[in-house]
Formats: structure tokens, C-alpha cells, sequence
């Protein structure tokens, strides 16, 4: 008896603790089952158009791979500053017309946040939003806050009371948020934001953050999303209170311009860091 208790006591802590509370993927379905069963409920609760299971990878790949138009690395610092500012009829330059309006391979995420605790600093989910790879939006719910709200950050967030009042409960919106990036490239500004807001994490083979990735046009400096919209795609934003779909859907932009560069980018490091550990192994 007092060798299985001792193996019981040993099985305790193998669990890690900040797992629990940090990573959500330990909460979910992890069986291909599960996971398909709970993407077909949630599309069909969304209206988010999936397609055929046969014609699956090759489709998606297909839309994946239209690119409105790309521009190389010389064109980019050339061009950087000299788009004529675009207020109005902005949705034109951030969402492409007659295009497939589901799910993608790539998926870009913006959230709006509010603040909580005795000067408002600390900051809680309020507004979720994703669009796919062409820029339609594919999910945006307000959040009910889990906290007293001490500051809605209005003029930043575009957050009123009574968004969050009629809002969906976070866990809701978290699990949901969770199926549809799950396994998909994951585009935004400053990302990890959003996902420590949403309490999730994503592979970092699959995040595509326009807040690193333009440093080497900005000085080394982290660029605001503003002045990458402004000076890159001619498209102003944020001059008040800002929208996260309209933040998304300038992120998915950039994306899909520098796609070709950005993700052969992305292959050369993995190539390196391959050569790297195998030349440490030996």
C-alpha cells in the first residue's frame, strides 16, 4: 500500500501548472473525431461556408494561392511613404470582390480590448474579430467582460456599455476563436496581444506578425499599423476610435502582398535552424 501511494504522490505533479491556466489547447477536443465534430457545430452555428470534402486541400490551396498582387523588397522601401491616403470606400482596398467568402488556409485576427482594475490598466477581451484570406469577415463578437469594466477606452476601442452588455461569455467565444485558427497560418499586428487576451497560444511556425516582419523598413523599429496602412497600402485607419475588423483586414493586406517574400522568409529560417541543430548535435 505504501508503494502506491508513493506512485500516486509521483503522478501529481507531472502536470505542469502554467499549462493549465495559459495554454487553452489542454481544455479542448484533441481526437481528430472530437475536433471535426465540434468544427462542423460551430460553422454551422457561424454560417462559415466550408467546402467539399474531396475538393478540400486542393480548393483551399487554390484560393490561397491568388494573390491580388505582390510587391518584392526594392519596390517596398521605394514605395514606403508615397501611397496617396485613402479615407473613404476603404473596404474596396482591403477586400477583394467575388471571392470566396469561407474559411482559409490563412486567417488574420484583431481584438479590442477594455480596461479593468483600480486604474484601468489591466486589460480584458471585448471584441474578437478574424477575416479571411481575401479580407471578409468571417467571425466578430463583443465579449460579455468578466471583470468591472474602470475604462472602456472608448475613443481608442470603439467600446461602449452596451456592446458588452448583449455580448457573448468569453468562454464561448474563446473556444470558438480556438477551432477556427486552429492548424491555420494566423495573421495580425502585435498578435500576441490578442492571443494572451483570448488566453490561447498558437504555434509560431504559424503566426505571421506585420509588427515584426516590417521592422526592416521602420529603422529596426516596431511600425505602428497606421503608418504601415497609410504609407504601404494608401488605406487611412485609426484616425479615431478604432474597428479590429478593419484592423484585420489591413494586417491580412500586407500579408497577401509580401506573402511570396514573407513566407520564403519564413522556409530560410527553418532551413537555418535545422542546419544549426544538427551541426550542434554533431
Amino acid at each position: 500500500m505504501s508503494e502506491q501511494r508513493k506512485k500516486r504522490k509521483n503522478k501529481v505533479p507531472s502536470e505542469p501548472e502554467p499549462k493549465k491556466k495559459i495554454k487553452s489547447e489542454t481544455k479542448y477536443p484533441v481526437s481528430d473525431r472530437e475536433v471535426s465534430s465540434n468544427w462542423k457545430n460551430l460553422c454551422s452555428a457561424l454560417n462559415i461556408k466550408s467546402r467539399p470534402k474531396k475538393a478540400k486541400q486542393s480548393n483551399e490551396t487554390n484560393e490561397s494561392e491568388k494573390i491580388w498582387f505582390e510587391i518584392d523588397g526594392k519596390t517596398l522601401r521605394e514605395d514606403f511613404g508615397k501611397k496617396k491616403i485613402v479615407e473613404t470606400n476603404k473596404e474596396e482596398h482591403l477586400v477583394k470582390e467575388k471571392s470566396f467568402t469561407g474559411l482559409t488556409r490563412a486567417v488574420s485576427m484583431d481584438c479590442e480590448m477594455v480596461g479593468v482594475g483600480k486604474d484601468g490598466e489591466q486589460s480584458i477581451l471585448a471584441r474578437a474579430s478574424i477575416v479571411n484570406h481575401f479580407g471578409h469577415c468571417i467571425y466578430d463578437k463583443y465579449v460579455k467582460p468578466t471583470e468591472k469594466v474602470t475604462n472602456y477606452r472608448t475613443s481608442v476601442s470603439g467600446i461602449r456599455p452596451h456592446h458588452l452588455k448583449d455580448g457573448e461569455d468569453f468562454k464561448t467565444v474563446q473556444k470558438e476563436v480556438f477551432e477556427i485558427i486552429k492548424g491555420r497560418i494566423l495573421v495580425g499586428h502585435a498578435i500576441k496581444h490578442d492571443l494572451q487576451v483570448l488566453f490561447l497560444d498558437h504555434p509560431r511556425k504559424d503566426i505571421r506578425d506585420t509588427s515584426r516582419y516590417f521592422k526592416h523598413i521602420s529603422g529596426g523599429k516596431t511600425p505602428s499599423l497606421r503608418r504601415l496602412s497609410e504609407q504601404l497600402l494608401g488605406v487611412g485607419i485609426q484616425s479615431g476610435e478604432h474597428d479590429s475588423v478593419e484592423d484585420a483586414r489591413v494586417a491580412m493586406r500586407l500579408y497577401t502582398m509580401h506573402r511570396k517574400a514573407w513566407e520564403s522568409s519564413v522556409k530560410s529560417k527553418k532551413v537555418k535552424a535545422k542546419v544549426k541543430k544538427t551541426n550542434d548535435g554533431a
